[in-house]
């Protein structure tokens, strides 16, 4: 009787309008100081802006993340001229060896190691599914959090 009281309520907290989760993401690490690998089928450098954008097929690498996207935008740090941030949008990837996540847009913030994915987020470990309409993920920790019509489906083993 209390697997099915948890049950039902982890189902009615999941579902709520504005509902959180949190998520350790031990697949999702990575070091913001490592190096970062682009490739892309175009590259357009602003130097007064102290910006580039490639775009077409853009893969990013760093140590075992991968990101996909249809263009990054690339911050450099006006201070030491290394990248402080990326901006992916037009559909985004990312993946590593346990995890893959999409959603409409990334917001990768090297400096502070923080990962926000923002739009129709869906998550998915081995067979397990979350999604929500957003996903912020610490990758110096794994911690990750998701909020904004969080939904995921228990898979039940049949005997209990």
């Amino acid at each position: 009787m209390n697997k099915t009281i948890t049950l039902i309520l982890a189902l009615l907290l999941g579902t709520a309008a504005n509902a959180q989760t949190n998520i350790d993401l031990g697949g999702i690490s990575a070091d913001p100081k490592a190096p970062v690998e682009v490739s892309a089928d175009n590259l357009s450098v602003d130097q007064d802006s102290g910006t580039a954008v490639f775009s077409g097929n853009v893969v990013i690498g760093q140590g075992d993340l991968r990101l996909s996207a249809g263009s990054v935008r690339v911050v450099y740090s006006d201070s030491t001229g290394d990248i402080a941030q990326l901006l992916a949008t037009d559909g985004v990837t990312l993946v590593t060896d346990s995890e893959a996540a999409e959603a409409a847009t990334a917001d990768y913030n090297l400096t502070t190691g923080i990962l926000t994915l923002s739009g129709s987020v869906l998550l998915t470990q081995g067979a397990s599914a979350l999604s929500a309409e957003q996903m912020t993920i610490d990758l110096n920790s794994g911690r990750a959090q998701m909020s904004g019509r969080v939904r995921t489906v228990f898979q039940q083993d049949g005997n209990n």
